[in-house]
């Protein structure tokens, strides 16, 4: 898609959303943005992309929206609610929900837009705020591949890892076991910090033995260093990754999975989410312990 020709339209411009507009428009797309509170997209709107007032605007001129929301309900809404979305989008439009959302939502969009002659993506990413800033996030696609192939320039300026994991929903599912590994790895993480403290080690000595090690994880060499610093502030919401291991828990039960990793650490988040620290990042988990 040529930056010149394509209108992109993009909801949801928070801790991740405004970074990842921000470098489409950087790269020569006329931008649109809506946000529910738009003082917070006030620097986005000084930097040169436009406002819109209701995504049923946006939708009535922009040729792809992307959505970074925040529940299931939320995309539910946006996409399929009275004046939603599909209803006001003309003929052609391609939606890519970066969302980390349900699967089966996932699929049910792309029906609707389908029998409209529209195109849909779920496209969840990993790489949090950091990797938003970098334009660095892992993209993990379900869809059509020639709606996927035709947005793959607007994609790569957003991300660094682009894959195409099948029909829709598949991208969501891909989503999913990325979060089921997290989850697990941050009790590690946590875990190994609160023991290095309690043994009387020196917290940043240890992390430099063990992530170079075998023990070596994202988690470990970037949300590590934060606990240490006692910085809880959000790369990605505690509230939010509760909400994705929920969806993970009752897709596996779709399957008839037991996962007990991830429903212990929807536990202990929850624990610390009731403890009022649903904003915080997900590596205030450590708080559980602390």
């Amino acid at each position: 898609m040529s930056p010149q020709l394509t209108k992109v339209g993009f909801i949801g411009t928070g801790v991740m959303g405004a970074s990842m507009a921000s470098h489409v428009q950087q790269g020569g797309y006329e931008v649109h943005i809506y946000t529910r509170t738009k003082e917070k997209a006030l620097p986005l709107i000084e930097q040169g992309l436009i406002w819109q007032d209701t995504p049923g605007d946006m939708a009535r001129i922009c040729d792809v929206i992307i959505t970074m929301v925040g529940y299931p309900s939320d995309v539910e809404e946006l996409y399929l609610g009275p004046s939603g979305l599909i209803d006001s989008a003309r003929s052609g439009t391609t939606f890519i929900d970066m969302t980390t959302s349900s699967p089966a939502l996932a699929k049910r969009i792309y029906d609707a837009a389908i029998a409209r002659g529209m195109h849909a993506l779920d496209a969840p990413v990993s790489g949090g705020d950091i990797g938003a800033r970098n334009a660095a996030l892992t993209i993990m696609a379900g869809g059509d591949r020639e709606a996927y192939e035709t947005v793959l320039p607007i994609l790569s300026r957003m991300g660094k890892q682009m894959l195409l994991q099948g029909a829709a929903g598949a991208g969501q599912h891909t989503k999913m076991a990325n979060q089921i590994a997290i989850a697990s790895t941050m009790i590690g993480v946590c875990e190994a910090l609160i023991y290095a403290k309690n043994a009387g080690l020196d917290p940043e000595l240890v992390l430099q033995s063990i992530s170079a090690g075998s023990a070596g994880s994202w988690s470990l060499s970037n949300l590590a260093p934060r606990i240490i610093a006692g910085n809880f502030e959000p790369g990605f919401y505690v509230k939010h990754f509760i909400k994705d291991m929920g969806i993970a828990l009752d897709a596996a039960a779709e399957m008839k999975l037991e996962l007990p990793g991830l429903a212990l650490a929807r536990e202990l988040y929850q624990r610390i989410a009731d403890a009022g620290l649903g904003d915080k990042g997900t590596h205030a988990l450590y708080k559980a312990w602390d």
